[in-house]
């Protein structure tokens, strides 16, 4: 007689495998989405900041079309472009008016025999006019001397013909000054740049809004104060007709204040 042979029957947990499998993917595709989801703060304040300016929509092309595509499409970036060139063109000239002042006031030194008193030099902050206590001002005084007024007629000329901005700043030795108008340097080395400022803004209707005056005291000394040579390159105003660099941290200085 015949057995009849039974089936091997199929092992009924193999689905664990396949289910347990699935359970890790699905939970790894959980963390993976709660790690993305994790926020950076300052991508999130630029994605917003760029909604408000609208440039995410500025830069993606208009389902209406344009009457004249040509004239429209990138008229934003060859606007900028533009104004690029305009900045920079502006700031050469600027540069190549203050190469022409620079020079012609070294001209003007060397014919009136001036270069002992004054000195006028190029430096980053723009055209630096340096001149000496005796030329301008009566020791402890801040009234201008007559014999200052051509060199600062020839200054209120030249700036007459520019727009930069112009800092003025006076300087003492450090002997100390105790009087009724100045009880110490600051307020004379303060005094002097305002002397100066106030002529040339009279005399040639200068805007005063172009100027600066700093009254350093006897705080930046150019030289050592053990000498009367020293002392005297030391009592000084310097007149800084200023460079388009120079101009943006005057400013922006000045809009701190």
């Amino acid at each position: 007689m015949r057995r009849n042979k039974q089936k091997p029957q199929k092992n009924s947990q193999k689905w664990m495998v396949t289910f347990s499998d699935m359970i890790l993917l699905i939970l790894v595709f959980f963390v993976m989405l709660f790690s993305m989801s994790a926020i950076d703060a300052k991508k999130f304040q630029a994605l917003a900041d760029s909604f408000q300016n609208r440039d995410m929509f500025n830069s993606l092309p208009s389902i209406i079309e344009f009457e004249n595509p040509a004239n429209n499409v990138g008229s934003e970036e060859k606007d900028g472009s533009l104004n690029e060139l305009n900045e920079v063109d502006e700031g050469q000239l600027k540069q190549e008016e203050l190469d022409d002042l620079l020079q012609e006031v070294e001209e003007y030194l060397a014919e009136n025999n001036l270069n002992e008193n004054i000195s006028a030099t190029r430096d980053e902050r723009g055209v630096v006019l340096v001149l000496q206590e005796q030329i301008l001002f009566e020791t402890g005084e801040a009234d201008i001397l007559q014999d200052a007024e051509p060199f600062l007629n020839k200054v209120g000329a030249l700036l007459k013909t520019l727009s930069n901005v112009v800092k003025v700043e006076g300087h003492t030795d450090d002997r100390p000054i105790s009087t009724f108008r100045y009880p110490s340097n600051w307020e004379l080395s303060g005094a002097r740049a305002g002397s100066v400022i106030r002529y040339l803004t009279e005399e040639y209707d200068l805007d005063p809004k172009r100027f600066i005056a700093t009254g350093y005291g006897e705080t930046r000394p150019v030289a050592p104060n053990d000498t009367e040579d020293n002392l005297g390159k030391n009592r000084r105003v310097v007149i800084v007709i200023s460079s388009p660099e120079f101009e943006e941290e005057l400013t922006d200085a000045a809009g701190d204040l």
